[in-house]
C-alpha cells in the first residue's frame, strides 16, 4: 500500500472523528476546562453519554475509512480506478472550500471587529476595552469586549476553532488526493528531480513540518516585538521555501505546496496557541483568578498573522488555473510578489477599519500586482515561419494531448477531459487556440509534465498555425 493511501485514510478519520465531536465540543468545552471541579449528577450523567457516543462515532469513522480503503483496493487497476479518484477529488475539495470559506470569513470578521470596537464609550463599566453596534439580516447586534475577563463565565461559551481544524486536515485530504496519490505524474517531475514517488512525498511533508517549526521559533524569539523586521525576516523565510518547492516538484504542486505551507502555520497557530490560551484564561476566570493578560496578546497576535497569510493562501488556490504564474521561468519569484502584494492589500484594509490612513501601503500594492503582470507578459517565440497546415498540428494534438483531453481519455489518471476541454474534433481545437497557445507553447506547462513528450519541433509548428490563422 503506498504512502499517499495510508496518509489519505489517516486524515479521513481524523475529519470524521472530529466531525462527530465537533458539537459536543462546543457544549461541554466551557464545562470540561474546569479541571477537578465536580459536576453535578446530571452533567455527569450527560458526560458518561457523550463518552459512550464519542466510542460510537469513533467506530463509525474508523469502519467508512476501512471501507473506503477496500473500496479502492478492490477497483485498483481496474477503469473505475480515475473514477474513484475523480469523486475522492470533488468530496474532499468541496469540504475544503467549505471551511475554509468557514474559517477565513471568521478571521476577517473577528479582525474587523477587533479594529472597528468604539474604545471611547465604555458601555456597562470600566472593565469593557470596546463595545459595537450592527445590523446585519433584519437585526440589531451590540457587542462588548472584556479587557480580560468577565466576572463569571457562561457555560454556553462558543468557541471559533474547528472550522481551522477541518480547513487544514481537508486540504491535507486533498493535497493527498491531488498530488501524493498521483505522485509520479503530478507532484514529481523528472526534468526537475527525479526521485522515487516515496521520496517527493516525505519532502513535501517534511518541509510543511519544517517551515511552521521555523515560524512558531521565529514567534517566540524577541523579534516578535518589532511588526516590520518580524514580518520582512518571515517574508524572506517564505521566498526561500517557495524557490524551494519550484526546484523540487512539478511547478503546479510547488505553488500548491507553498499555500499548504502557509495554511499549516495557520492551523498550528489555532492548535496549539490560540485555543490553548483561550483555555487557560477561561479556566483561571473560572478558579477565580485573574487571567493573564499575555496570553490574550500573544494569542491575539497569532491571529493576526493568520490573518495576513489568508491574501496569498487564497491565491495559491486558485493559481492552478494561471500558468503565467506558475509556468513562469521566475515562477518562484513571481509567487513571492503576490504574497507580498496581497498581504499589502489586507494590511490596507486593516489600517483603514482602525481609522488609520496610509499613503503608500495600497498603492504599493497595486503597484506590486501590476509589476507581476508585466513581468510574466509572454515573449515572442520563433522565428520566421514556413506555411503549416491543420492536418500536420491535428496529428500532433491527437499523439500528444488526446490522452487526456478527449471524450474517452487514455490517460490511467483522468477518466474524463480535465476542465471538459476536449480535442476530438477539428471545432474544438480551433475554439481553444488562445489557451492553447498559453499552456503549449508560450509556458510550455502542458502536456503535464510532457508525459506524452511533446517536442520543441512539435510546439514551434503549433505556435506557427496559430499566428498564421489557426485555419482547418
Amino acid at each position: 500500500m503506498s504512502i499517499a493511501i495510508i496518509l489519505l485514510i489517516f486524515f479521513i478519520l481524523l475529519v470524521l472523528f472530529l466531525l462527530t465531536q465537533a458539537s459536543y465540543s462546543l457544549s461541554f468545552t466551557a464545562k470540561e476546562i474546569q479541571g477537578d471541579e465536580v459536576l453535578d449528577k446530571k452533567e455527569k450523567n450527560d458526560g458518561k453519554i457523550s463518552d459512550s457516543r464519542t466510542f460510537h462515532y469513533a467506530a463509525i469513522a474508523i469502519v467508512s475509512a476501512a471501507l473506503v480503503l477496500v473500496a479502492y483496493l478492490n477497483i485498483k487497476g481496474t477503469i473505475y480506478e480515475g473514477h474513484f479518484r475523480e469523486w475522492m477529488n470533488i468530496i474532499v475539495r468541496l469540504l475544503h472550500i467549505t471551511f475554509g470559506i468557514a474559517w477565513i470569513g471568521t478571521s476577517f470578521y473577528f479582525v474587523w471587529l477587533e479594529n472597528s470596537l468604539d474604545r471611547q464609550h465604555h458601555g456597562r463599566g470600566k472593565d469593557i476595552a470596546g463595545n459595537l453596534w450592527s445590523v446585519h439580516g433584519g437585526g440589531f447586534y451590540y457587542i462588548e469586549k472584556y479587557k480580560n475577563a468577565p466576572g463569571k463565565i457562561p457555560d454556553d461559551l462558543h468557541w471559533f476553532k474547528y472550522e481551522a481544524y477541518f480547513t487544514w486536515i481537508s486540504g491535507m485530504c486533498l493535497l493527498c488526493v491531488v498530488y501524493y496519490f498521483n505522485a509520479e505524474s503530478m507532484l514529481i517531475d523528472p526534468n526537475i528531480w527525479d526521485v522515487p514517488s516515496w521520496v517527493g512525498v516525505m519532502v513535501g511533508l517534511g518541509s510543511l513540518a519544517l517551515g511552521y517549526l521555523i515560524y512558531d521559533l521565529m514567534s517566540r524569539t524577541p523579534l516578535l516585538k518589532n511588526g516590520p523586521l518580524f514580518a520582512l525576516v518571515g517574508f524572506i523565510i517564505a521566498t526561500l521555501f517557495a524557490y524551494f518547492f519550484t526546484q523540487v516538484f512539478n511547478p503546479r504542486a510547488a505553488y500548491i505546496h507553498f499555500g499548504a505551507l502557509l495554511g499549516t502555520c495557520m492551523a498550528g497557530n489555532v492548535f496549539f496557541l490560540i485555543i490553548p490560551s483561550q483555555k487557560a484564561m477561561v479556566k483561571a476566570a473560572k478558579e477565580g483568578r485573574v487571567p493573564d493578560p499575555k496570553l490574550g496578546q500573544f494569542a491575539r497576535l497569532r491571529s493576526f498573522h493568520n490573518n495576513y497569510f489568508t491574501m496569498p493562501v487564497l491565491f495559491v488556490m486558485i493559481s492552478n488555473h494561471f500558468p503565467s504564474t506558475f509556468g513562469h521561468e521566475w515562477n518562484w519569484a513571481l509567487l513571492a510578489a503576490i504574497t507580498l502584494g496581497t498581504a499589502l492589500g489586507k494590511h490596507y484594509f486593516n489600517l483603514r477599519e482602525q481609522g488609520k490612513m496610509s499613503t503608500f501601503v495600497f498603492p504599493a500594492a497595486i503597484l506590486i500586482m501590476f509589476g507581476v503582470a508585466f513581468v510574466s507578459a509572454p515573449k515572442p517565440k520563433g522565428g520566421p515561419c514556413s506555411p503549416v497546415d491543420f492536418p500536420v498540428v491535428y496529428s500532433i494534438i491527437q499523439e500528444r494531448c488526446q490522452t487526456c483531453h478527449s471524450a474517452s481519455p487514455t490517460d490511467k489518471i483522468w477518466t474524463a477531459a480535465p476542465n471538459g476541454v476536449m480535442f476530438d474534433t477539428p471545432d474544438q481545437i480551433v475554439a481553444k487556440t488562445e489557451e492553447i497557445m498559453q499552456r503549449v507553447v508560450i509556458t510550455e506547462t502542458m502536456p503535464n509534465n510532457n508525459q506524452t513528450g511533446m517536442l520543441p519541433e512539435e510546439r514551434e509548428l503549433i505556435r506557427c498555425w496559430i499566428e498564421q490563422g489557426a485555419n482547418k
